[in-house]
């Protein structure tokens, strides 16, 4: 059942699941920051793709990826700022600012150790799966990172809203899980890699404080633990992990 918070009742020691409103303003706070972060994003991408292409994609050919090349792979962390063309940036920029500004608009802090997580875990996908001799570039390995966390932070974080959009995104964007499976031309190793690292982002960025849940109430059969001494302790490192 809901209750007046918006908060569902559960079990006892449980974290609850709510709606995921909260605090109206505090949300439109971080909201319009994560706009702001995301227009400063795109528009670092744009001027960068201008000075690649005016050098021909030098700034590509030296910094992508070179799978297995361990001269290239602090080449991981520069790979999603560069591209190979004009049709190729146009192609990442929409889903880049959708999925980024969902990711980010719950924390920017958040979003920003996000963002480090999945340009490594797409990075080192390209790194040591693609082929030998072949070069790695552009956002969309941090695309799909956004969009693994997306679909599972709702989940994490107990919040009924932000599944649904989760689920409404997974729909609109199915289409794009057809670049996960092997196709010429096509980092989609760096993909997955970013994928798994969104999945992975959204249990390390949870919100403990909603999956902690309440204390159980002590009663018959239910004994209040104890303020301190190891059982105590016990109790705070279960309810750090979420159980």
């Amino acid at each position: 059942m809901w209750n007046l918070t918006g908060k569902r009742r559960g079990p006892a020691g449980r974290g609850v699941w709510n709606l995921g409103a909260g605090d109206a303003e505090t949300v439109l706070a971080e909201a319009r920051k994560a706009l702001f972060v995301m227009v400063g994003f795109i528009a670092i991408l744009w001027i960068i793709q201008i000075a690649n292409w005016a050098d021909h994609y030098q700034l590509t050919n030296q910094y992508g990826i070179r799978p297995r090349d361990a001269a290239s792979l602090p080449d991981i962390l520069s790979a999603p700022f560069l591209h190979f063309s004009w049709a190729h940036i146009e192609g990442n920029s929409g889903p880049l600012f959708i999925f980024g500004f969902l990711a980010a608009y719950r924390g920017v802090t958040k979003f920003l150790g996000l963002t480090l997580l999945v340009i490594l875990t797409s990075g080192l996908g390209a790194w040591i799966f693609e082929s030998p001799g072949s070069l790695g570039a552009g956002a969309s390995g941090v695309v799909f990172g956004y969009f693994g966390y997306i679909m599972v932070r709702g989940f994490f974080d107990r919040h009924a809203i932000d599944m649904l959009l989760g689920a409404v995104m997974a729909l609109c964007f199915a289409y794009q899980f057809t670049v996960l499976l092997p196709h010429a031309g096509i980092g989609w190793q760096a993909h997955i890699g970013g994928l798994a690292g969104g999945v992975a982002g959204g249990w390390i960025f949870r919100d403990r404080r909603a999956t902690a849940g309440s204390p159980a109430r002590p009663g018959r059969g239910n004994p209040a633990p104890p303020a301190g001494g190891p059982r105590a302790d016990l109790h705070k490192q279960l309810d750090d992990l979420g159980l």
